[in-house]
């Protein structure tokens, strides 16, 4: 029985420069409807995340689309072919993306995609989940993004035993498997949830 039956995609609402970009979010969303793995992602029909949902939904999938209410006319959700929750402001939906999700993948994307990414890192690093972080780094993006993480180890800010593994795939192919093979099964994680529950208790 597979772990992961959903993905929560972080990704720029513009298409960037590259059209490797767009090619990418295109092929993921594809590769997910293909899997039966449900999209999670942040409700808009432009940019990256446009073509991501567009392609899910072009190839039967299920999709679940989390916006803030404020972001309604900027980022237009399409509102007809998928689930929409709209919530009242961003750290609302940051959570139900959150409680929505098995796994987590950035595709490129600008400030918001990177603070996304970094807070799922840093709620791995103190422990809330253990749910697999990846990033998609397509045509090297993510590269000094790492530069930066290896610099910080170096100095010893993230200090040994507080690393987050943070998977990479270069090609879309690749993220499902990778994803699955890091996956926790999720009957660990209902057992941690449990513990923790119980302990908070006391």
């Amino acid at each position: 029985m597979k772990n992961i039956k959903s993905v929560c995609v972080y990704c720029g609402s513009s298409p960037g420069s590259n059209p490797s970009f767009i090619n990418a979010a295109h092929r993921f969303g594809a590769i997910l409807a293909e899997n039966d793995v449900r999209l999670v992602y942040g409700g808009g029909s432009v940019g990256m995340m446009g073509a991501v949902a567009a392609s899910a939904m072009q190839g039967g999938g299920k999709v679940t689309g989390i916006i803030p209410e404020f972001l309604i006319n900027r980022e237009k959700p399409m509102f007809e072919g998928y689930e929409v929750i709209v919530t009242p402001d961003m750290h609302t939906r940051k959570q139900a993306m959150f409680e929505h999700a098995d796994a987590f993948v950035a595709l490129p994307g600008g400030v918001g995609t990177l603070e996304e990414l970094v807070e799922q890192m840093t709620w791995a690093q103190l422990g809330r989940h253990q749910k697999p972080i990846l990033t998609a780094n397509i045509d090297g993006f993510w590269n000094p993004l790492q530069a930066l993480l290896d610099h910080m180890s170096q100095t010893q800010f993230i200090r040994p035993g507080l690393q987050v593994r943070l998977l990479s795939a270069d090609n879309v192919e690749d993220i499902l498997p990778k994803l699955e093979a890091a996956a926790v099964p999720a009957s660990t994680q209902e057992k941690a949830r449990t513990a923790e529950a119980m302990q908070e208790r006391m």
